[in-house]
């Protein structure tokens, strides 16, 4: 199997603008990107390695490297039990963008996690989210449950 790296790169940017438009920043990419990737990376810290496999097998090929970039699977799980926590486990991925990126505001962030978990049903099947939705502690499941349902 030939690697097409041209093809990858214009499935990304497509994909970047794509995302870009459903999170309402327009032309901006670079924060979709941070925001994108924040929320992979805090997901992958809190779900079951298997269920990240299984999430990451569903991914198109450019995210799954962007899903497996810098992940160290020995490390120990934060516990995550409530959304403001989950928010916070994102904001720590984002870095310094994250005062920026979030507006400072719980409520902001919430919507972007959702409309993330949205935007992802394209590629991500049904019974894949259900089964994310169901490794979540019950406070972080309405992120999942209520955007799979329509």
């Amino acid at each position: 199997m030939a690697l097409n790296f041209n093809q990858y790169t214009s499935e990304a940017n497509r994909f970047l603008k794509d995302y870009a438009q459903q999170m309402n920043f327009g032309e901006n990419t670079d924060k979709a990107g941070r925001i994108l990737t924040s929320v992979l990376y805090a997901l992958r810290d809190i779900i079951p390695m298997q269920e990240s496999f299984q999430f990451m097998a569903q991914l198109p090929m450019f995210l799954k490297g962007v899903y497996v970039h810098g992940w160290s699977v020995g490390k120990k799980k934060p516990k995550i039990k409530r959304m403001s926590e989950f928010i916070d486990l994102v904001r720590k991925h984002d870095g310094a963008a994250a005062i920026n990126d979030f507006e400072y505001s719980e409520e902001v962030a919430e919507q972007y996690i959702k409309t993330t978990f949205i935007f992802l049903r394209k590629y991500i099947s049904q019974g894949e989210l259900e089964d994310i939705r169901d490794s979540l502690p019950k406070d972080l499941k309405d992120m999942v449950y209520s955007n799979i349902m329509f």
